[in-house]
């Protein structure tokens, strides 16, 4: 493809936005530092952040294994909510896998339809009710798929759908209708231009070949080679790789010019809300749209992995949400409060006046599906590695591990001017540290790294989220002025 030059600019679009919230590093709340570890203390659900609990809730996936059926945060509680089924025919021994994930804060239940068994059904509604204008995502919360049919499914077409759902089975799945018509939201958001199309900037990236670009939805990619970010102006962007239908709804558009500044932010219009990396969407999670035809709307995942019908044609492994969106907020942003990307817009039914179904493509999978990187990379990657050293999840290498992360995580941290200020707050961090290198069988490598586990603590780019007043009026480690408040 064919890349325009054009003469250097600053930021030509600014990457959606809020007021800079400060929470970067993710680093789970250490329960009762205090306690000495009584048996009934440990196994207590832990209060956390809803960033807390998808890191906790990928780690358990991993610890559990087959056993794991899905997770979800409860608002009300702040709360993990894990799913477990077949827990005698845990591999090794299950009293202690068990034991651990409790350990580490979540809430176990038992539930009976295994992950397998729910994509076992997803599988077949596949082949048996592919219908435009119907969708299905697995919903954790009732462990069952939901299946969401719109206004056009009627006649024969509901008849086999209702069928093919009841086939199997009423453990399984759920059916519901939608009043709005499926739809991707391109309309003929900060906005984007191409041939008539309008779409929203999703988040702005680097490629891997180090240039300045951004991430949209993939329909918009397909409909449009060259972006302006005004009606009527000239090219700024080219797309480089699109996607959809098919395994996702996701676009890399590349900046024409090498030295366009691209801050990784989202716009807000009158503020800007800081992206400190990509995260996976938690099923319960609150979450923020930003769109260049609707502005800022909040709501909740409500599932994952789901399957849309589009017109077009049929696109897979999205999220599935109540936020509202409308034609023009196509890939725009969808964030959490910490500032954490989670998808781009790809289309749903109905209005941000009714509501309606809205479906968004993971972030994270995009950037790995084209090679790109989001954020501050180096210091999310010791954040999380950390989280495992510190809530005991994992064995000693994984410890040990844990601890060379929390150092990464520290020095860029600290580069970031966050480890001086935060660092005299972190001995629960460094207390956690020295646990974590107990729990993980006396790895001196993870416990000696309890010095550096303070440091991320600090490096936390949080440590300076306190200072501003992030931290503690709220509860959540946001701003009350952030401007992301319900806006249904």
């Amino acid at each position: 493809m064919s890349h325009k030059r054009i003469p250097k600019r600053r930021a030509a679009i600014a990457v959606g936005g809020v007021a800079a919230l400060g929470a970067a590093a993710l680093l789970l709340p250490h329960a009762n530092a205090s306690q000495d570890g009584g048996d009934k203390a440990a196994a207590a659900p832990r209060t956390m952040k809803a960033a807390d609990a998808s890191d906790l809730a990928s780690q358990l996936q991993n610890l559990l294994g087959d056993a794991f059926a899905g997770s979800y945060f409860d608002t009300g509680k702040n709360q993990l909510v894990v799913n477990v089924v077949n827990v005698v025919d845990v591999s090794g021994d299950q009293n202690n896998v068990i034991v651990q994930a409790k350990k580490a804060g979540a809430k176990i239940r038992e539930v009976d339809n295994s992950t397998a068994e729910l994509k076992a059904a997803a599988q077949t509604l596949k082949a048996d009710a592919t219908i435009p204008g119907t969708s299905w995502a697995v919903d954790p919360r009732t462990n069952k798929i939901l299946v969401t049919a719109d206004s056009t499914v009627t006649g024969g077409k509901w008849d086999q759908l209702e069928s093919t759902v009841q086939d199997l089975g009423a453990g399984t799945a759920t059916i519901k209708k939608s009043a709005g018509t499926f739809k991707t939201f391109a309309s003929g958001g900060d906005a984007i231009f191409a041939g008539g199309a309008r779409c929203s900037l999703g988040f702005n990236v680097t490629a891997g070949d180090g240039a300045p670009a951004f991430l949209t939805a993939g329909h918009c990619g397909v409909a449009a080679e060259a972006w302006s970010d005004s009606e009527a102006g000239e090219p700024i962007a080219t797309v480089d790789q699109a996607v959809f239908p098919g395994e996702g709804d996701f676009a890399l558009v590349k900046y024409d010019d090498p030295a366009t500044v691209a801050p990784s932010e989202v716009n807000l219009g009158d503020q800007t809300v800081q992206i400190s990396q990509a995260a996976d969407a938690t099923v319960g999670t609150q979450v923020f749209r930003m769109g260049s035809t609707t502005g800022l709307a909040d709501g909740q995942v409500l599932g994952l992995d789901a399957t849309v019908n589009y017109p077009e044609g049929t696109v897979t492994g999205l999220i599935q949400t109540d936020v509202c969106a409308e034609p023009g907020d196509s890939g725009g942003s969808l964030f959490t409060q910490d500032g954490l990307a989670i998808g781009l817009t790809s289309g749903g039914s109905g209005d941000c006046t009714a509501g309606g179904e809205t479906f968004f493509q993971p972030v994270t999978t995009a950037l790995e599906a084209v090679g790109a990187t989001l954020g501050d990379a180096g210091a999310g990657a010791g954040a999380d590695e950390g989280i495992g050293a510190e809530d005991g999840v994992g064995d000693e290498e994984a410890g040990a591990g844990a601890g060379e992360g929390a150092a990464e995580g520290a020095d860029a941290g600290a580069a970031a001017g966050a480890g001086e200020a935060a660092g005299g707050e972190t001995g629960a961090g460094e207390e956690a540290g020295q646990e974590a290198g107990q729990d993980a069988g006396g790895a001196a490598g993870a416990g000696d790294q309890n010095g550096a586990g303070d440091q991320n603590g600090a490096g936390d780019q949080n440590g300076a989220g306190d200072q501003n007043g992030a931290g503690d009026q709220n509860g959540d480690g946001v701003q009350d002025d952030s401007g992301l408040t319900e806006n249904h």
